[in-house]
């Protein structure tokens, strides 16, 4: 009784906090509470689960009209004995939509996270808080003996809640190192020039390319997100570190350095080295700026290179793109804010009807069989097998490439979402992808602190909230398109710092430094 009213406490006050949305009926009830328990071995009746997955913006997932009718959906149904109910949580409104499920208690038997308690927003905190999902240490133990093996100790230990439990299960990911510089090396070869290996460099190869015609040498996009390159080379990106006084601060507080990554910015928007319009260039702009040929150089997740140069490709026959090491700045070093050893996470409901059979989903994920399906898809129309050698079907199209990428990454909830090795291995490029993350990714990367739980300081301010990964906070990210595009000058970012201060920034130091002395933090080292 006691869980059941702490549930009954959290819906509620969810609820009144989003009252202005139409629909949110907390009388409402999951599909699994109005289901029998079918999914017994014995029988072999199919276990019913229903889960809330993000859409992750994948064209695949977004353009079908119904994903529990999928194929590959219905072939991973078929290999586990179970009947998936797969709710879509769209990309973009990720948190809202969170918020507005536990609102109306329509809560799935599993629900995704992203990489902890607390990135998913506050109302998935409270639900733990309140006992909506069920500790599962036990249940693993018990059930999940690939689990147990396949992801590491220290993962699990970074996903016990602070009453010392574990809640969810973690998407692993073996390199941090996810984000690289990407290159034309076909258009550098044809300029007659080296690697760049330094900022300076990279900026005299990007001026060869604006020679040359490329129409954008330097592929940013908005919010500069997948944008800062040379933020990492000069190492402000807006996450946290620890200062000479040994108190952790947000690496833009560095004068110095942010001065500096300013005006290697400005000057790439005063030559053209950077489009005009960066500052409102989407995602997909960008992806299409790259993959019709018009891009020199960018940012992107280290595992997209093999796909989108097939897509490239076809409009550039020639084209040929190659992932460098990241331009290094002042202090030698270079390279992308490092993930977490997390992707995604799965919790279950403390009301679902089997738990010990979702985590026996959960833990096939990581067998041998799992691996062959979500590797090589559907035998006799993705690959075949003679003599147990998989013979598999490179995708073609576009289509091909994204029911690819659905199948091994976004369908494949519990792996190592690096990279997908098995495919990886089947092919010279693929295999040249497996030496990349070898000899440069695991030796570039910026680290960072990350507080646990997150600073409360600004939860009422949010545009003074870092984006971490995915760039600066509102408030600094309008100084900073100012500044580099010369409405406001670079010698007034102290200034910048002064007003962040004064509007809660001091604030937010402190509640940082007495958060790091209690130890409620994780941190990652330079590379």
């Amino acid at each position: 009784m006691k869980l059941k009213k702490r549930r009954n406490m959290l819906l509620t006050s969810i609820l009144a906090a989003t009252l202005f949305i139409t629909g949110c009926s907390s009388g409402e009830t999951s599909n699994s509470e109005n289901k029998e328990n079918k999914g017994n071995n014995e029988s072999q009746e199919k276990t019913e689960i229903s889960i809330s997955l993000r859409t992750l913006a994948l064209p695949y997932i977004e353009n079908s009209p119904n994903i529990n009718e999928d194929e590959l959906v219905k072939k991973l149904e078929e290999l586990t004995n179970t009947d998936l109910d797969i709710r879509l949580m769209d990309h973009n409104d990720y948190r809202t939509k969170m918020d507005l499920m536990f609102a109306s208690g329509n809560i799935p038997d599993v629900v995704q996270g992203m990489n902890n308690y607390y990135s998913s927003g506050q109302s998935l905190e409270q639900a733990v808080e309140a006992g909506v999902f069920m500790p599962l240490d036990e249940l693993i133990e018990e059930h999940g003996p690939n689990l147990k093996k396949f992801i590491p100790e220290e993962v699990w230990e970074t996903h016990r809640y602070k009453d010392g439990k574990i809640y969810a299960i973690p998407q692993i990911l073996s390199n941090p190192a996810r984000r690289a510089t990407f290159i034309r090396k076909d258009l550098l070869d044809k300029a007659g020039l080296e690697i760049p290996k330094t900022a300076e460099e990279t900026l005299e190869v990007l001026r060869a390319f604006k020679e040359m015609g490329v129409e954008q040498p330097y592929v940013a996009r908005k919010g500069l997100s997948y944008s800062d390159t040379f933020f990492g080379s000069f190492d402000v990106q807006p996450v946290f570190e620890l200062n000479e006084s040994g108190d952790p601060v947000p690496k833009y507080l560095d004068v110095e350095n942010m001065t500096k990554a300013l005006d290697f910015y400005k000057t790439m928007y005063d030559e053209g080295l950077i489009d005009r319009e960066f500052l409102t260039q989407e995602s997909s702009q960008y992806k299409d700026i790259i993959q019709s040929g018009k891009g020199g150089m960018w940012s992107a997740n280290a595992n997209v290179l093999n796909s989108w140069e097939q897509i490239l490709q076809k409009s550039v026959p020639d084209a040929d793109i190659a992932i460098i090491p990241s331009p290094v700045g002042p202090d030698g070093k270079g390279g992308y804010v490092l993930y977490s050893n997390t992707l995604r996470t799965f919790l279950i409901n403390s009301e679902a009807k089997n738990p010990e059979k979702i985590i026996q989903f959960f833990d096939w994920m990581v067998s041998e069989e799992a691996e062959e399906f979500f590797t090589y898809g559907i035998e006799g129309t993705d690959y075949t097998k003679e003599a147990g050698k998989i013979n598999y079907n490179d995708p073609e199209s576009q289509d091909g490439v994204n029911r690819e990428a659905f199948r091994t990454g976004w369908l494949w909830l519990i792996g190592d979402a690096t990279y997908t090795k098995g495919l990886l291995e089947l092919t010279p490029e693929g295999k040249e992808l497996l030496s990349i993350y070898d000899d440069i990714l695991m030796k570039e990367g910026r680290g960072r602190i990350v507080f646990e739980p997150p600073l409360q300081t600004l939860t009422n301010q949010p545009a003074l909230q870092d984006n971490n990964i995915d760039g600066p906070n509102d408030f600094m990210m309008e100084h900073i398109a100012k500044m580099i595009t010369g409405a406001e000058p670079i010698s007034n970012w102290e200034k910048v710092l002064e007003e962040w201060k004064s509007k809660g920034g001091e604030k937010l130091l402190e509640d940082a430094k007495a958060q790091y002395e209690q130890g409620l933090y994780q941190e990652a080292k330079d590379r």
